[in-house]
């Protein structure tokens, strides 16, 4: 059963219809191309990490472990960034990681 944060339900509680069309979209596009569901959650948690999105960055880990990725292809593609995204930004990206990991041994 996948948990969705309470702001994301908030949303898809008053556009139910206007989400059901994101998600359309977002399942399109993993469609129509070559690349796995790993992959695809990789790429998409590296512009998570550019866009300083932290429910992003936390989706998208989450979404990649659950197709496949380990921790070290987690943690590899964010180290990918450092020289494209700076280091603050990436290292935020590391600290967020590890929000993961905490609540995981809770």
């Amino acid at each position: 059963m996948t948990m969705y944060p309470k702001n994301y339900m908030m949303i898809r509680k008053k556009y139910d219809h206007l989400m059901k069309a994101h998600e359309e979209a977002g399942r399109i596009a993993c469609e129509a191309g070559p690349l796995d569901e790993k992959t695809g959650n990789l790429v998409q948690l590296a512009a998570c990490v550019a866009l300083r999105s932290e429910g992003g960055v936390h989706s998208h880990a989450r979404r990649a472990i659950q197709a496949g990725a380990s921790m070290d292809e987690i943690y590899h593609t964010l180290a990918l960034l450092i020289s494209t995204v700076g280091f603050p930004t990436t290292a935020a990206a590391f600290s967020w990681l590890g929000d993961l990991r905490k609540k995981k041994k809770s």
